[in-house]
């Protein structure tokens, strides 16, 4: 079932990456690659609390930053943590309608 997948290196886990119209794949491929991605789906709150912490840290480090340019890349570098944790949400709440069929 990897191979219906492709590591995110922003994101930092697994998404699908199915090159094939899903009605081609059999019913068994279909679960097994239903159940790969619960598996990672399942990860991704654990994910976004280790994203947290580090926005956390760089927060704790932006309140003692008093050097302008150092307390603009802290920004940054939190924005694009931010910004990595919705597109995570994203993916777990958008496909949990798809896991939600498949198991209908």
């Amino acid at each position: 079932m990897k191979e219906n997948f492709s590591f995110d290196h922003r994101l930092g886990i697994y998404i699908p990456d199915i090159i094939h119209e899903w009605e081609q794949f059999s019913k068994d491929i279909q679960e097994g690659i239903l159940f790969h991605w619960e598996k990672i789906r399942g990860s991704i709150p654990d994910r976004i609390s280790e994203l947290e912490a580090e926005i956390n840290h760089k927060q704790a480090e932006l309140s003692d930053e008093n050097d302008f340019p150092r307390s603009c890349q802290l920004n940054t570098e939190i924005s694009e943590l931010a910004s990595i944790i919705n597109d995570l949400w994203l993916w777990y709440r958008a496909n949990q309608q798809i896991s939600a069929k498949a198991h209908h």
